[in-house]
């Protein structure tokens, strides 16, 4: 396990850009060319299987060994996955959102291919310092991602790319040039990104303390077998906060908002 957060996420952030390169313009186009801001990001999110080798748990020990907290849990029904949320108690440190597909719920033909991908997997890799950006510990053959692609985005993305962070969001609260998500989707697309628009552009809003944002995913190699293919990879998510009536920012998320943002790997 890391002992530095700091570390893991700059770990996880690399792992991230060189199958999202889009990050990297969309960053300039945030900041601007010369400026010498950071991007502050909002929180991270991950995506394994409910089994006893990979579930949310495991994942989850990474960030709690660095002082992380469990706040908050997620069902999401339609897409047969359970979620959590973490916050450290440095509230300048991203929030970790981690989701774990209910095997169980997929069909007989779908939960056999995912316990034979699961099954090559060394029980111990979940424990190492790199665990959360190892990417996958498993073959799979194009056949296979495919009948999962038919059942299951959330399943097949996985199956396909393994650890490694989903997304990396902005925090819109801390962008210099602009405070507004509105501005920021005007930007992107302007400048030829293609957002998420399942559930509209914008997610969420005012009234439920938080408005969300994304690109659809970049496309990267993955090998299946002997074939290489380019599939969606990660994107890009932007996260605009709101104030309670306690006058603190909104730290949780939205059910709703996050069920759709899940389709920004969509490759259908």
């Amino acid at each position: 396990m890391h002992s530095n957060i700091d570390t893991l996420f700059s770990h996880m952030w690399d792992d991230y850009v060189t199958i999202t390169p889009s990050a990297h313009k969309i960053h300039k186009l945030l900041l601007g060319e010369e400026s010498g801001d950071e991007i502050v990001n909002d929180h991270v999110a991950f995506r394994t299987f409910k089994l006893d080798k990979t579930r949310l748990d495991k994942l989850a020990a990474h960030f709690l060994a660095l002082g992380y907290e469990e706040k908050g849990q997620y069902d999401f029904e339609a897409k047969k996955l359970d979620a959590k949320h973490f916050e450290h108690p440095d509230d300048t440190q991203p929030k970790v959102f981690i989701s774990e597909l209910r095997v169980d719920e997929l069909s007989e033909q779908a939960q056999e291919i995912i316990h034979k991908l699961v099954g090559q997997m060394n029980p111990e890799v979940v424990e190492e310092d790199n665990f959360l950006y190892s990417g996958r510990h498993w073959d799979i053959t194009k056949a296979d991602y495919d009948t999962l692609l038919n059942e299951s985005e959330y399943a097949a993305w996985l199956a396909a790319w393994g650890f490694r962070a989903n997304h990396f969001t902005v925090s819109v609260n801390h962008l210099t040039q602009t405070h507004s998500l509105t501005d920021v989707n005007t930007l992107l697309k302007e400048a030829g990104f293609v957002l998420n628009t399942s559930g509209g552009e914008i997610k969420g809003g005012p009234d439920v303390h938080l408005a969300q944002s994304s690109t659809m995913a970049d496309r990267a190699d993955v090998a299946f077998g002997e074939e290489t293919l380019a599939i969606p990879s990660c994107f890009y998510e932007f996260a605009q906060r709101y104030e309670m009536p306690n006058g603190k920012l909104y730290q949780g998320f939205v059910a709703a908002s996050a069920d759709k943002i899940f389709e920004s790997t969509n490759a259908k």
